[in-house]
């Protein structure tokens, strides 16, 4: 990173790392702090909502293709989510048994 990028407006550098204080930040998308176990529950709304179009009941939309393509938004959020928590746990997993995070053993 050039020294341009990193400095703050105010001539100080800027902060390029998280502390994972928890801070919330408005511009992230609604879905960013949502964990794993919030992605299974899109998974399994989403799969609730897909049946209820199934079945006809009300609330369903007059174009059917629409409301699929919502669901499956839905259940495809959740699932990059839950996707990618569980395999951020795998390499924490890994690395602290002495792997590396690349997949292979680490070797000296």
């Amino acid at each position: 990173m050039s020294d341009q990028h990193a400095e703050g407006t105010d001539g100080g550098t800027a902060r390029t790392e998280d502390t994972g204080t928890g801070s919330f930040d408005p511009a992230a998308p609604w879905w960013a702090d949502l964990g794993t176990w919030g992605a299974v529950a899109l998974v399994v709304v989403g799969g609730a909502a897909a049946g209820w179009m199934f079945l006809g009941l009300p609330g369903t939309p007059d174009t059917p293709a629409t409301g699929y393509y919502q669901v499956a938004k839905v259940v495809a959020v959740g699932l990059v989510i839950a996707g990618t928590g569980l395999l951020g746990r795998r390499r924490e997993r890994r690395t602290a048994r002495g792997g590396t995070d690349t997949g292979g053993p680490e070797r000296a």
